[in-house]
């Protein structure tokens, strides 16, 4: 056996010095640390991305529902007879605002209840139970028209975390934008509007801090179907 081999077999042998060990130790704490560090993150993005999609989807289910309410608000014309029931749409300007009115978007869950298209809506805000300086968006929906459109039919939360809700009414006879609409009054007597704009804002998770959250805003702009259509004006603007 030539000198060279039998120093090798002699080291392996001996097995590990201290040096060799510590630096083996540092080594997988190292990549210890950098696993954890990298699953902590993952799992932060997780929930970032639940959060993110639960604000999402709260969101998209409110809008549309608004939407659809919004599109289909309705008046009867038959304003003179005699033990009907009565239509409205009147709007609050409140800071959040407050709205109810009648409208055809019902949609029945049972073939054979006794229930149409038309239904009483109500949207209004208050205290989120879930959420600190934040507000929680109420609908209240009567499956039956009556003489008191204002009251009657289960509440259920529509959107939590909610910041602002803020609806404008278009009025066809001036095209301006009004910040309330009451077809009981002398200025909007019994007529709808041609359009409303919605704002929603709500708290959505902050990507940059998952302790923090942010404000963010959908907005909307819908056509009522049984609205008025608008007043063009006839006169030439500017000079001739």
């Amino acid at each position: 056996m030539t000198p060279l081999l039998h120093g090798a077999l002699r080291r392996a042998r001996s097995g590990f010095t201290l040096i060799e060990i510590v630096v083996a130790v540092a080594i997988l704490a190292l990549i210890g640390v950098l696993t954890f560090q990298t699953i902590a993150t993952a799992l932060d993005a997780r929930d970032w991305l639940e959060k993110d999609d639960d604000s999402n989807q709260s969101a998209r289910i409110a809008m549309d529902r608004l939407h659809r309410d919004f599109e289909l608000a309705w008046l009867t014309p038959n304003i003179q007879a005699v033990n009907t029931f009565k239509t409205i749409f009147v709007a609050k300007d409140e800071n959040p605002d407050t709205i109810w009115f009648t409208t055809l978007s019902h949609r029945r869950l049972h073939r054979d209840a006794r229930e149409c298209d038309e239904t009483e809506v109500t949207y209004w805000t208050e205290d989120d139970p879930t959420h600190d300086d934040a507000l929680v968006l109420l609908r209240r929906e009567a499956p039956r028209i009556d003489q008191e459109p204002e009251k009657g039919g289960p509440i259920l939360p529509l959107a939590y975390g909610v910041k602002t809700f803020n609806v404008r009414y278009l009025d066809p006879t001036t095209n301006e934008w009004k910040d309330e609409w009451d077809t009981t009054g002398a200025e909007t007597p019994y007529r709808l509007p041609r359009a409303v704009r919605l704002v929603l804002e709500m708290l959505a998770p902050d990507p940059d801090d998952p302790e923090r959250e942010i404000t963010r805003t959908y907005a909307s702009t819908v056509i009522l179907a049984y609205g008025p259509t608008i007043t063009r004006n006839l006169v030439p603007q500017g000079g001739s």
